[in-house]
């Protein structure tokens, strides 16, 4: 009776997948610089509302702020989906 509880659990999966635990940890730790240096990009460039270049600043902005999201939201997945 115990022997078929045992091997139920042993079938599970039993160790985390380092492979991809890294691959999540490395697009989190290029997600952490992308967030710092967007928020300094949008304060520039609503500082300095005269100058010219407020439209590339923004247009660069709001790009990197995407990628920043869509890098953490896969990083997260990736670390949940190689422990679990």
């Amino acid at each position: 009776m115990f022997e078929n509880q045992l091997k139920i659990v042993k079938m599970g999966k039993e160790h985390t997948d380092l492979d991809m635990l890294k691959k999540g940890l490395k697009r989190l730790v290029f997600a952490l610089p992308l967030l710092v240096l967007t928020t300094y990009v949008f304060t520039f460039t609503f500082l300095n509302k005269e100058v010219l270049p407020l439209w590339v600043g923004l247009i660069l902005g709001i790009s990197l702020m995407a990628v920043t999201i869509w890098l953490l939201f896969k990083g997260i997945g990736l670390v949940l989906k190689s422990i679990f």
